[in-house]
């Protein structure tokens, strides 16, 4: 497969593609563990926005509105001291060697790498880090005056609306899909693998892995 490459972009979805994880639920569960929200009701709160998204009927917004919450409650200093706590303790170890290699098999190709997001760009910034990836296409929590508001800024970066954030990246950066490839593993992804020229359903669940099957796309196991 790795053959065929040329100089395009190879986008990766991120949670449960390059991660064998959810590191938006992830960092629901950091929070309530340590009791840094009200622990029982926002797990639960959290448990059922991630049932919601796995089949596919997410409000976005409502979810967001939960999420986005706990940053606009603390400075952003003590938000920073708890993610890296978090990335070490929650992410890391959801970073398979196989994701690593994928992503470093596309880098020494010479392409264009992307990782395309969800989950919002304060718990994503230091995972893109993580993989050596610069370019980073996330659901973007707000800041005003050095704080975060709790509120979503611009288009969310799910279903189309990756499409749309995708779309106006490549044209701020002059990229095209011209030869593009992208990983995911969400039924909840299939209009962003729809418009590239090499889709791949990473670790998929059954309604993905039921349309890849009948579009005839590769399936890939990475964790």
């Amino acid at each position: 497969m790795f053959l065929e490459f040329v100089l395009s972009l190879a986008i990766f979805d991120l949670d449960k593609t390059l991660l064998t994880g959810d590191s938006d639920h992830a960092w629901g569960e950091f929070l309530a563990e340590r009791n840094l929200v009200d622990g029982e009701h926002y797990a639960h709160e959290n448990d059922r926005f991630y049932r919601a998204y796995q089949e596919g009927t997410l409000d976005i917004y409502d979810y967001l509105a939960f999420a986005l919450r706990p940053l606009s409650q603390h400075d952003r200093e003590t938000l920073a001291r708890w993610r890296r706590e978090f990335v070490r303790i929650k992410v890391l170890p959801m970073i398979t060697p196989a994701a690593r290699e994928l992503v470093a098999k596309h880098r020494a190709a010479g392409q264009t790498l992307v990782i395309i997001t969800a989950t919002n760009d304060f718990i994503t910034q230091p995972i893109a880090e993580e993989f050596g990836v610069d370019n980073l296409i996330a659901t973007r929590a707000e800041v005003v005056v050095g704080r975060y508001t709790g509120n979503v800024k611009g288009t969310p970066c799910y279903r189309e609306g990756k499409i749309e954030r995708l779309r106006a990246w490549m044209a701020e950066h002059g990229e095209t899909l011209a030869g593009s490839w992208c990983y995911s593993d969400s039924h909840n992804d299939i209009p962003l693998l729809e418009i590239v020229d090499h889709p791949v359903a990473v670790n998929p669940d059954e309604m993905l892995r039921e349309h890849a099957q009948s579009r005839g796309w590769p399936t890939i196991e990475l964790h």
